[in-house]
């Protein structure tokens, strides 16, 4: 497994943007298939972006346009850069990875073997 360490959340307006970073240990962000999921309260957790060892990319229906997920090899870091936010965004927000390539299952939970703690996103006025 690999430790993953997320950042970046926060109190963000409705419309407004923010950007949450994720650093692996021991393993190269490049070496990993890794992802973003999201859980509010009273529901489950949802994939939001994944991006594979190819730098293939995937989103959810609801954040595609608005949501962008990329690897900072320079720093080692995953990052999730979020526009327009609303209020169906604030949830607790969790890096995941795997290292291999994946085929499919990219925004499956079950997917992954790795979890980061969380980092939380609320968006509010």
């Amino acid at each position: 497994e690999v430790q993953l360490k997320e950042s970046g959340g926060g109190l963000v307006q409705p419309g407004g943007s923010l950007e949450l970073s994720c650093q692996p240990s021991e393993f190269p962000a490049s070496s990993l298939s890794m992802a973003w999921f999201r859980q509010a309260p009273g529901k489950e957790r949802e994939g939001v972006a994944a991006i594979n060892v190819n730098e293939y990319s995937t989103y959810a229906d609801d954040v595609k346009g608005r949501f962008t997920i990329s690897k900072d090899h320079a720093k080692n870091m995953l990052v999730l850069r979020m526009d327009s936010l609303n209020s169906e965004d604030e949830a607790m927000y969790y890096c995941a990875a795997v290292s291999w390539r994946l085929i499919t299952g990219f925004l499956k939970a079950s997917t992954y073997n790795s979890w980061g703690q969380g980092t939380q996103v609320t968006v509010s006025s």
